[in-house]
């Protein structure tokens, strides 16, 4: 009887058997010191990965024109992998970015695809134009020396078709 309850309760697990992967969290990353901001996405191995495994993002681009995408390998050793992209401009606070994730195999077929989205909670004029500081000792930025916030925001924005 016991044998019964467990084989019954098995079979009525969700069909999400076939994931490899989920979404362990996403985020807009603004890094105020070096005046960048970049879309960040961590996905959890559900399964050990296959050899030769690949993500493959592509994240839609603030500043217009052609989807942003970033490929990662897949190491099985590890329990997440974190998809990147380089640093953006021009992103919009509430707006929904899309991202489609798509894994492949050593041979570059897809096991699975993810589709979401990341919004920020912050304009990217929040960042000042260019870095605050330079150098491996965190050198004030000459280049920033009697340049007010408003100046700073307003280049941010220079050429951005959001704003």
């Amino acid at each position: 009887m016991g044998l019964a309850i467990v084989a019954l309760v098995a079979g009525c697990r969700d069909s999400k058997d076939t994931e490899r992967y989920a979404l362990d969290g996403k985020l807009v990353v603004f890094n105020y010191r070096v005046a960048t901001a970049r879309f960040l996405v961590n996905l959890k191995h559900l399964r050990t990965p296959g050899e030769g495994e690949v993500a493959v993002a592509s994240f839609e681009n603030p500043a217009g024109g052609d989807a942003i995408e970033v490929r990662e390998k897949i190491w099985p050793a590890t329990d997440k992998t974190t998809l990147t992209t380089p640093p953006l401009r021009c992103i919009v606070k509430d707006h929904p970015y899309k991202i489609a994730i798509k894994i492949e195999d050593s041979a570059g077929q897809p096991v699975q695809t993810i589709d979401t989205t990341v919004t920020s909670s912050e304009d990217q004029t929040l960042l000042p134009d260019k870095p605050l500081v330079v150098g491996p000792f965190y050198t004030p930025n000459p280049e920033m020396k009697g340049r007010s916030v408003a100046e700073q925001a307003a280049a941010s924005r220079e050429d951005c078709p959001n704003f």
